[in-house]
């Protein structure tokens, strides 16, 4: 089989996967729920000081983060928990892998569309409010609000790897599932208190830059790196000027953290896929 048409099944199969999220109506659906959540908060984030609409793109962007770190993980995951293990319950991943097709055509094919429906989602949704930062802030707005909707679609994508990674370890969908949720509660909900715990336990001790790269272990605390330590006007309201170094606030070193998270997982689930 040449490379031409190993590629060709791997984009006709994220083709089919994306075009069976988009007729089921789950694009739209995610895409409303980004739009209605972002424009309130964009609007009414800042109502507590009895100011209505965007004070400032870095205070909007640092509001939005939160919607994100919580939101885009569980969608990624409930997603593509049973992208794998749902075929083989049904009965049709033996069918599918008796075609001319391997096990990681199967995977990367399934990953790619669902990145394309969790991306153009993600994307669309946060577009009106992309329309009116311009509005309020031009050009130079933008700039730092296209770089929070890229992290934000590489976050999902990480945990959509993540997702793809337990739907091939887990032996049913409801097991999946349930690791799906625990991964998610795990990782946005636990870890950063764990580690503030650790640090307070220790009286400190753990603190300095050592301790700091521990966040590197989490997407989701990449992801905060990325948009609130490179905002100085918000970065000290957040804490993260005190406990991360300078150097984890370099955008390059952030992304390729976060590109380990995507291919890392999938990487490992190809390792383990088995029919």
């Amino acid at each position: 089989m040449s490379a031409t048409l190993q590629l060709s099944q791997v984009l006709s199969l994220a083709g089919k996967e994306f075009r069976d999220r988009f007729r089921n109506r789950w694009v739209l659906a995610v895409a409303l729920v980004f739009t209605v959540f972002s424009l309130l908060i964009t609007y009414f984030g800042a109502a507590v000081q009895g100011q209505i609409g965007p004070r400032s793109i870095e205070l909007t962007i640092a509001s939005l983060v939160s919607l994100v770190i919580y939101l885009i993980p569980l969608i990624a995951l409930l997603l593509g928990f049973d992208a794998i293990v749902g075929e083989r319950e049904r009965g049709s991943l033996d069918l599918l892998l008796a075609l001319p097709i391997t096990r990681l055509e199967l995977l990367l094919g399934k990953f790619l569309g669902l990145a394309g429906a969790l991306t153009l989602s993600t994307v669309a949704g946060f577009a009106l409010v992309a329309v009116l930062l311009f509005q309020q802030f031009s050009y130079a707005g933008l700039y730092h609000y296209l770089g929070f909707v890229v992290s934000s679609v590489l976050l999902g994508l990480a945990f959509l790897s993540l997702a793809m990674l337990l739907s091939v370890l887990a032996r049913d969908r409801t097991r999946a599932s349930g690791l799906a949720i625990a991964l998610w509660f795990a990782l946005v909900l636990v870890f950063d208190l764990l580690l503030l715990g650790l640090l307070v336990a220790s009286g400190g001790e753990l603190g300095g830059d050592a301790f700091a790269y521990l966040l590197l272990l989490n997407p989701a605390d990449i992801f905060r790196i990325l948009n609130i330590f490179s905002l100085d006007d918000v970065r000290r309201l957040y804490g993260l000027a005190s406990i991360v170094p300078p150097a984890l606030g370099q955008a390059w070193l952030m992304g390729g953290a976060m590109l380990v998270w995507i291919v890392g997982p999938l990487a490992l689930a190809s390792w383990r896929f088995k029919p």
